[in-house]
């Protein structure tokens, strides 16, 4: 096989609109995701497919930026590939992971049309057709002109709980909180696990909670049907006294998200379940190294989501066939979205899982009308203020308790 070259790199960041406007503890989705689509073209024709979060205008010039630096690299070579775009040993110079893992992702594209066998082949062959996903629910604001989707209240949790249990198969659900004081969110999250007792439940409420709202919320879900109890303080000190007191698995996409940080949490446990992010991690490659320590020291692993497109979503299906010690259903935010920029449309939901692609490399393909009415959308309205929440101006400097937004305050977003 004659080896290839890499001659372009050409990012476009989009814009798809969301059904409702996503709350969390820091800010707001405003009722739309920006995300970046790179593709990497060969000498021999071969164009691979990546993706990251957010950047707008500065992702696309950092991705520019690489092709001077990446002209001629063989796609094959992708350990190469780490060290020339975030070489480890230079670190304090150096934050390109999620630049990496959006070349990695059309790298590993390219070999697999190169060599005519989809991703999971090339990561040591699929261990299952389907990947299963949970339904992660939000606080939401309704936003005008889109289907109501107002959630606030235990009852309106419930109901939305249901609609995509019913709609979408989902038998484990996670709640993002952090958004209303935390026995609001008690009542909430309490309500939807009771509504479907058979079901798994988990709550994230990114990092938002005091060590003590910490401990008090965790003892008071402790009887729940829980598969963790995923980062409600920051850092690995506030995590292990999390996780020797409460007696729930913890689990984290924030405070261990490189090879450092992992050795950190073995000799020294705070979390029991990592959630591995194909773009937080650096790519694919680096997610199943990962898995693999982790099953050597038994801890557990899951697929964590990032607000995926189609491109990145297909990296997390490929990482979840592959990985032997998959034991929770993975997170997506791909049902929040109202359209995706594939091929075919968004990916279908069965019995609460979606199948994992068998084509070539990833398995997708752009639909260029598609990402062309996206772009015009992320020119017409531009990035997006991802901290501010209309109801919560100083959420960064509430008092606990006091000044977390008002579960009555009524609210319809606009773009």
């Amino acid at each position: 096989m004659k080896r290839q070259k890499i001659v372009d790199i050409r990012p476009t960041t989009v814009t798809v609109p969301l059904k409702a406007a996503l709350r969390h503890a820091n800010g707001c989705h405003w009722g739309r995701f920006v995300r970046t689509l790179i593709e990497v073209e060969t000498d021999q024709g071969l164009i691979g497919l990546g993706e990251l979060g957010g950047g707008g205008e500065s992702a696309e010039a950092a991705i520019r930026g690489l092709l001077d630096y990446l002209r001629g690299h063989d796609p094959f070579a992708v350990e190469d590939l780490r060290w020339k775009i975030a070489n480890p040993t230079a670190s304090l110079y150096n934050n390109r992971t999620q630049l990496l893992a959006a070349v990695e992702f059309a790298c590993l594209d390219i070999m697999g049309q190169a060599l005519a066998v989809p991703l999971y082949d090339l990561l040591g062959g699929k261990l299952r057709d389907r990947v299963p996903f949970a339904s992660y629910l939000f606080f939401t604001y309704p936003v005008a002109g889109r289907e109501a989707v107002d959630v606030r209240t235990p009852d309106q949790l419930v109901a939305a709980a249901r609609a995509l249990r019913e709609s979408h198969g989902f038998r484990s659900h996670k709640l993002k909180g952090g958004v209303f004081p935390p026995a609001h969110e008690l009542a909430c999250f309490r309500a939807m696990a009771e509504a479907f007792p058979e079901d798994r439940v988990r709550f994230d409420p990114n990092c938002a909670f005091s060590l003590d709202q910490a401990l008090r919320f965790g003892h008071a879900i402790a009887d729940l049907n829980n598969d963790y109890y995923e980062d409600p303080v920051w850092g690995l000190n506030g995590m292990r006294q999390v996780r020797e007191a409460v007696g729930i698995p913890t689990a984290t996409n924030t405070v261990v998200v490189t090879f450092e940080q992992l050795a950190a949490n073995i000799r020294d446990p705070a979390v029991d379940v990592i959630l591995l992010d194909t773009t937080f991690w650096g790519g694919v490659r680096p997610c199943v190294k990962a898995a693999g320590a982790c099953e050597t020291m038994q801890l557990g692993v899951a697929v964590h989501s990032s607000g995926e497109l189609g491109v990145q979503l297909a990296t997390m299906l490929h990482l979840g066939a592959v990985l032997p010690n998959l034991g929770y259903a993975a997170d997506a935010h791909y049902h929040h979205l109202t359209d995706d920029v594939i091929e075919g449309g968004p990916m279908v939901y069965e019995g609460g899982s979606i199948r994992v692609p068998d084509g070539p490399g990833l398995g997708v393909t752009l639909d260029r009308d598609k990402v062309a009415r996206h772009a015009e959308l992320y020119r017409e309205l531009g990035g997006y203020p991802y901290d501010r929440d209309p109801a919560r101006p100083g959420w960064f400097a509430r008092t606990p308790n006091e000044d977390w937004a008002d579960p009555g305050l009524e609210y319809t977003f606009k773009l």
